[in-house]
């Protein structure tokens, strides 16, 4: 069985830019993958806990897509949607249906696009408290 280390996680993310970037494109859309990956989180006791900063992703990408926040590169952008639809794409490295394995991939590929997105999330929250007033803070 494959498995997933840090350069086949830059793969999977690399290989979902151009969805992403349709993705990005399309507001419901959008929209649609972070309710999905939502319910992943909640269905799934362990991504919840790893998952911390997903709110923090998906208030980014809203504010990203609704032109309030501009301040990131578009191809890191890019990455955290390929992240994400990578979580709830049925083609995963390990399939979600084996016990604990299954969502390992998930977490790596994950937990690769936000150390990727760091430094770009923590500029993000900075602006954030600066700008109560925008509709993702409140």
């Amino acid at each position: 069985m494959e498995t997933v280390n840090l350069d086949k996680a830059k793969e999977i993310i690399d290989g979902g830019l151009d969805k992403a970037q349709e993705v990005l494109k399309n507001n419901d859309e959008l929209n649609e993958l972070i309710s999905n990956v939502q319910a992943k989180i909640d269905e799934v006791p362990v991504l919840k806990d790893a998952l911390t900063d997903a709110k923090d992703v998906f208030s980014l990408l809203k504010s990203y897509v609704n032109k309030e926040y501009a301040d990131i590169s578009p191809k890191v952008v890019g990455s955290m949607v390929s992240a994400l639809l990578y979580l709830i794409t049925k083609k995963d490295v390990i399939p979600d249906k084996i016990p604990i394995l299954g969502i390992l991939d998930d977490l790596a590929v994950f937990g690769v696009a936000l150390k990727v997105i760091k430094p770009e999330l923590d500029t993000y929250r900075a602006w954030r408290e600066e700008h109560p007033e925008t509709p993702e803070n409140k």
